[in-house]
């Protein structure tokens, strides 16, 4: 069973920029694949990025590419998203997720294991 406790959420201007870390714990972390998925009021649940349990692989939605990036260090179990430029549709519910020797799927059915998700507010 794994953990995932996702930090760094909080409230910021439009253009500004927050890291989210997301720590797990009881399991082999170097051998899951990872994302970030968001979900804002009244919408579904969306990947905004996720990593290959190698690290090798990454894939990001459209509307974050070129301002958010996403890492992973298996030594500290913890994988991040740095997000710069926010705008205010970034605006959501972040939550990290966690899949067993995952290539690092955009599918939400795909996970296994999620946070329990931070707050991202960007204000205008």
């Amino acid at each position: 069973q794994v953990q995932l406790v996702e930090s760094g959420g909080g409230l910021v201007q439009a253009g500004g920029s927050l890291r989210l870390s997301c720590a797990a714990s009881g399991g082999t972390f170097s051998r899951y694949g990872l994302a970030w998925f968001r979900q804002a009021p009244g919408k579904e649940r969306e990947s905004v990025a996720a990593i290959s349990w190698s690290g090798s692989g990454t894939y990001y939605v459209d509307s974050v590419k070129g301002r958010f990036t996403i890492s992973r260090t298996n030594a500290k179990n913890t994988v991040y998203l740095q997000m710069n430029t926010l705008k205010p549709e970034d605006t959501a519910v972040y939550y990290c997720a966690a899949d067993f020797g995952g290539p690092g799927s955009r599918q939400s059915s795909d996970y296994e294991y999620w946070g329990q998700g931070t707050q991202v507010t960007v204000s205008s």
